[in-house]
């Protein structure tokens, strides 16, 4: 869905950007603290009430409007206009942390995709909002999110109610990316996060003992040829120029060492950047799975339940975005292109959205580690630069609508 409206192409410095990273500075100390509690207290998707409330805390006195689950949304601005919304998500991951931080999370669940950041920065940007809200180009909302992590998915939720958010023009969100430089964002027009698919697959075979493999039909044998074979389909079976990533990422067969299971069960992700190759890369999986059980002596079934659409980021969206983040100092690095995936892409199919990625690579102490890692800790100074990255897209979003937000 795009934006439909004037060409805004501002020629000097807007004055609003610089007032309200101002104002963000004069939050940061407070939202870097409660950045250090929200890790602390890293709870799972679906579960976030506690992550929630705190949240609810350090918005206080704003009007907090609940959400499904532990969802919930503040408004500032004129509730008849339509506003920019800003999202951030609530939800750790299930992994332990080893980050050794001193406000580390000990309970089996962590924020290890840098969610913690993103709401603490949001904090920030509401408040200093608030500050300027008589001259707020277009209505505020910030949105917090439960479920980004799983399903059922908090975005496809809340996308289903949108109308609970009241008028809406445009969604926005940053994202921490351990790709992107230090001091640049990444924020580019079209697709620039992928479909993704959960897959299930069962091997049905004969079970035995190990020391007779003949008289059985060894489910793992069969389960083994396909995972390899699957790699099949990125490397022979796609264009190259196209991206796609099929990746089994867990495996279970049998109880014992002298056992020939009778079943064998594996799990994974399918992610197709372009949306024209979902249905054929599903059909694939479908298919040599089957075929390869087959040649095995075996069977094999293959559930898919589909996950998040790609993420199309609007063009003029885009470059309203592009042209805040320079005037609020970021530099624009290449293209960033990712078979990552976001639940924000179902947003993006009811109202123009953008999502962007705030560059963690070269930052002060950075350990240089993937998303989902166990040791993923963005330094203090992200929770500024994903603020100020809020702010501009914000701002940035309200020009798009047709605000005048550019003096």
């Amino acid at each position: 869905m795009s934006i439909s409206g004037p060409d805004v192409q501002p020629s000097t410095e807007a004055t609003l950007l610089p007032r309200l990273v101002e104002e963000i500075e004069r939050q940061i100390e407070s939202a870097v603290e409660l950045r250090e509690r929200l890790h602390r207290i890293a709870e799972p998707s679906n579960a976030e009430h506690e992550t929630a409330r705190m949240l609810g805390d350090a918005l206080a006195p704003r009007e907090i409007v609940p959400l499904d689950g532990a969802g919930f949304f503040t408004r500032l601005g004129d509730p008849g206009e339509p506003a920019v919304v800003v999202r951030a998500e609530l939800d750790a991951l299930p992994i332990v942390e080893q980050t050794g931080a001193p406000f580390a999370a000990d309970k089996g669940y962590m924020h290890a995709c840098g969610h913690d950041t993103h709401m603490a920065a949001l904090t920030a940007v509401v408040h200093a909002c608030k500050q300027l809200e008589h001259i707020l180009p277009a209505p505020l909302v910030a949105l917090f999110q439960p479920s980004e992590e799983a399903y059922p998915s908090g975005a496809k939720v809340i996308a289903d109610r949108i109308s609970d958010l009241g008028p809406i023009g445009a969604i926005v969100a940053a994202h921490v990316h351990p790709d992107v430089p230090w001091q640049s964002v990444a924020a580019d027009e079209g697709t620039v996060n992928a479909c993704v698919d959960n897959v299930a697959i069962s091997v049905t075979g004969r079970a035995g003992h190990a020391a007779y493999p003949h008289q059985a039909r060894d489910p793992v044998v069969a389960l083994s040829q396909i995972v390899v074979n699957l790699q099949q389909i990125v490397s022979r079976r796609v264009d190259p120029m196209r991206s796609v990533a099929v990746t089994i990422s867990r495996l279970r067969a049998g109880d014992t060492e002298n056992v020939i299971a009778s079943g064998a069960e594996a799990s994974g992700t399918i992610r197709t950047l372009d949306p024209e190759d979902r249905a054929t890369v599903v059909e694939l999986v479908k298919a040599i799975t089957q075929h390869v059980a087959q040649a095995c002596g075996c069977e094999a079934t293959v559930t898919v339940t589909e996950g998040e659409p790609a993420v199309v980021n609007d063009a003029l969206l885009a470059r309203h975005v592009r042209h805040a983040l320079v005037r609020t100092g970021f530099s624009l690095p290449a293209p960033m292109r990712s078979c990552g995936s976001d639940d924000f892409g179902f947003y993006g199919q009811l109202v123009p959205s953008m999502l962007v990625f705030v560059g963690l690579a070269g930052s002060p102490g950075w350990q240089g580690v993937p998303l989902h890692h166990p040791s993923f800790l963005p330094p203090a100074d992200a929770v500024l630069g994903v603020a100020k990255t809020q702010a501009a897209a914000y701002v940035g979003a309200a020009a798009a609508l047709g605000r005048e937000v550019w003096e």
